[in-house]
């Protein structure tokens, strides 16, 4: 135990595997990792938003794919519109949208007159007066008053508080009367000129319903083609998104890859005495962490089964890169494991995993049969 304790201290002041001279050369290693790491963190994000644009999409298609074959063909040739082009024809169609709209609440204005020019109709003209007939009642079974001096002003108002909407006006026309049937009795005067006017009201309604419906129509298919110039310019620009991302991460990998030529490069070889206390440091590890050295090895070695019920490992027949990663990674794990213990009062029972001593074992087992071929 004592000889394992003092080649401690020796390993965890590892070297980088590069001169002590070139510490300059090291500092900047450090520096283009770093940048790697937070352009990895990017692209990571980047990933995750279109990978969430995609899921959105996939869901779209699945809710639309009742959708008739001949509009799916008009689609595949519609072109990408740009976002100004969009801005520009959204504005021509609201101002057209809203010229129609105009047009049919005109026309729906002169029933209006012919509704309140009925001889019946003086009874619906102003607000009720409540409290000069000592209805006292009313606001308890009228729920929203309603009169054609009101419906009049939102028709003429120009500060944007007015009816958007035909239907709108008619819903309030309805609402006159239909207040004034459920307050009056069946038998009532007031009911009956409600009733009458309602009645005309509704056969004349009926003649400028199917221009009214038209427009909606027309205004539901101008707003489905919108949305699709949308998903259109959505879609183009994610695809732009997964070309850069694909490139970035093709940029990305090169560095590593360039990187870790040059570490190889500087790395000098490791000494037998290193390599021997890098056994010795790996049979300190968790159980998570030599798993996690174990697959270092098994990174460079395809051949290496990590997670096999029998590992043998030998450390004198690893590459130097593979030799200098595990050197790195374990002076990583036993800093941290170290602070862990210490923070814990030192106790720690993980040693005991029964598969951590077979690979502990393997690793001497290795290291003894080179020294006896060595000896011999």
């Amino acid at each position: 135990m004592e000889q394992v304790m003092a080649s401690i201290p020796d390993f965890e002041i590892a070297e980088t595997g590069i001169s002590k001279d070139n510490s300059a050369e090291v500092e900047q290693f450090k520096i283009r990792v770093d940048e790697i790491f937070q352009k990895v963190d990017e692209l990571e994000q980047k990933v995750n938003e279109v990978e969430q644009f995609n899921l959105n999409s996939s869901k779209k298609q699945q809710s639309s794919s009742k959708g008739s074959s001949m509009g799916k063909e008009r689609d595949k040739g519609r072109q990408v519109p740009s976002i100004k082009k969009q801005q520009q024809d959204a504005s021509r169609r609201e101002a057209a949208a809203a010229k129609r709209m105009q047009e049919l609440m005109r026309q729906f204005g002169t029933i209006v007159r012919q509704i309140t020019q009925h001889k019946w109709a003086w009874p619906f003209m102003q607000p009720v007066d409540v409290k000069g007939l000592g209805l006292h009642d009313y606001y308890e079974i009228i729920e929203k008053p309603m009169d054609f001096s009101t419906i009049k002003n939102q028709m003429e108002a120009k500060d944007g508080t007015g009816y958007k909407n035909v239907r709108d006006i008619c819903a309030d026309v309805r609402l006159v009367f239909n207040n004034a049937m459920k307050y009056n009795d069946e038998g009532s005067d007031v009911h009956l000129m409600a009733k009458t006017l309602l009645e005309k009201f509704e056969e004349k309604w009926q003649l400028l319903l199917p221009k009214v419906t038209e427009e909606e129509r027309r205004r539901d298919e101008e707003e489905a083609e919108a949305q699709l110039d949308k998903q259109l310019v959505r879609e183009a620009a994610h695809a732009k998104v997964v070309r850069d991302l694909c490139n970035e991460l093709y940029e990305v990998d090169t560095h590593l890859e360039h990187l870790r030529e040059t570490v190889v490069q500087k790395c000098r070889k490791m000494s037998t005495e290193e390599k021997r206390n890098l056994g010795t440091a790996i049979a300190r590890l968790s159980m998570e962490d030599l798993n996690k050295a174990l697959e270092i090895i098994a990174q460079s070695n395809p051949a290496f089964q990590a997670m096999a019920e029998e590992v043998e490992i030998d450390i004198d027949a690893q590459s130097e890169s593979t030799l200098w990663r595990l050197k790195f990674f374990v002076k990583d794990a036993l800093e941290l494991q170290s602070r862990s213990a210490m923070s814990t009062g030192g106790n720690n029972n993980n040693y005991n995993n029964k598969r951590k001593k077979e690979i502990c074992n393997a690793i001497a087992k290795t290291a003894k049969k080179k020294s006896k071929k060595t000896s011999s």
